[in-house]
């Protein structure tokens, strides 16, 4: 008699069929008659890989296996002979010793404006507290900067740049004012400024002396070049025909004295100023010193700043702009009685000048005109006179 359902054992019948399975997890069901029961589920059929992928895979590992090998043979020993075994082996010669801030900061040997503790940086300009005042914009004389766009549409081959601000109103003028420009001699009033910066430092003094020798002389403008060997110069003599003269001699030994352009790059990155940066020893013909029409407007504006400089400072630098040889730029353009301290740049493709004008009537503005031209051509300084013209007629009425 056969036996009931719920006297057979499936326990056994598992065992029997399906012995060599591992245990298998159980579906639950309900048969006809509405009792619910428990069996094992069927495994399921799986596929076997095709032969390409496991031809795939063997190539795969190939690849793997020659790449570390690669790297085993040839990147580790060099990476174990010019780094790790520094660490561990001591070096048969001492004297020579591996820079790291090269290794890790290879650019920094001729990418970098400061200089700390012997160790070079790439500094930005310092924009939360800057050490320059920036310039209170008021009103846009836009009648005033059409009337020089207009006449430089009468000089095509002119690339004219420009900046006006007057004292009183906050007023101003501007045409590509923040566009990059080959500074020239102008670069000497950033190293004027950072001369007197240093001095109220206390590093130096006025009355500090440099040793002038051939290592210093300079071509191009100023007469120091011609002057004995050895004579000895202070810093006064040296920053008045700087700036009076253009003397590039007497500009080089004030950036040697402060510690080289780096240190004149450090100084104008803290006042504040992005764009203007000194590259290149005078003269610079190629014109690789840089600024912009706005950043020397803000330098001469803060000249009258006491938080930045002390009134003797002030004096002193006012004394040698007041007093520069060329008067053939801004200058011709201003009218009878005008008083303008400046500093003029020529470089042959660029000509430029930037100062402060005070009118007969007690205006006062600040101006900077920068230039490119074809080379040497007089185009250059026609222009800048009738805009100062026109600037001065505006300005000072």
């Amino acid at each position: 008699m056969p036996k009931l359902a719920r006297e057979y054992n499936y326990r056994d019948y598992y065992q029997k069929h399906y012995a060599s399975v591992q245990e298998l997890p159980r579906r639950t069901y309900i048969n006809n008659h509405g009792t619910k029961t428990v069996r094992p589920a069927e495994p399921k059929y799986v596929k076997p890989k095709s032969k390409k992928v496991q031809r795939n895979n063997t190539i795969h590992r190939i690849i793997s296996v020659l790449f570390l090998t690669a790297v085993a043979a040839f990147v580790f020993p060099i990476t174990y002979n010019r780094v790790i075994k520094s660490f561990f082996h001591k070096s048969p010669y001492p004297a020579i010793k591996a820079d790291y801030q090269k290794i890790l900061n290879p650019t920094l040997s001729y990418l970098h404006n400061d200089l700390f503790l012997d160790t070079y940086f790439l500094k930005g300009a310092e924009t939360k507290n800057p050490q320059m005042l920036t310039l209170t914009e008021n009103q846009r004389l836009t009648g005033l900067e059409n009337s020089l766009r207009n006449l430089a549409s009468l000089y095509p081959s002119i690339e004219p740049s420009l900046y006006v601000w007057d004292y009183e109103t906050g007023n101003y003028a501007g045409i590509d004012s923040d566009k990059l420009y080959s500074a020239a001699s102008i670069i000497k009033i950033p190293v004027l400024i950072q001369l007197f910066r240093s001095i109220e430092a206390g590093q130096l003094t006025i009355y500090d002396t440099m040793t002038l020798t051939d290592y210093y002389r300079a071509e191009g403008s100023g007469s120091l070049q011609f002057k004995a060997e050895n004579s000895v110069w202070t810093m006064d003599d040296l920053a008045r025909v700087m700036i009076t003269e253009s003397d590039n001699s007497a500009t080089n030994m004030i950036m040697a004295k402060l510690g080289s352009m780096t240190d004149i790059n450090s100084g104008i990155r803290q006042w504040g100023l992005s764009k203007t940066r000194v590259n290149t020893w005078l003269p610079d013909m190629g014109g690789t010193n840089f600024t912009t029409a706005e950043d020397l407007a803000r330098m001469l504006y803060n000249l009258d700043n006491p938080n930045f400089l002390s009134v003797s400072s002030r004096e002193k630098i006012f004394d040698y702009m007041g007093h520069v040889h060329n008067d053939r730029l801004i200058p011709a353009g201003l009218g009878p009685g005008a008083v303008f301290i400046h500093k003029t740049g020529d470089i042959g493709k660029m000509l430029g000048d930037a100062g402060i004008v005070y009118t007969p009537n007690g205006k006062k503005y600040i101006v900077a005109i920068l230039v490119n031209r074809p080379y040497n051509s007089p185009l250059g300084k026609d222009f800048i006179v009738k805009a100062s013209e026109i600037i001065y007629n505006t300005m000072a009425r």
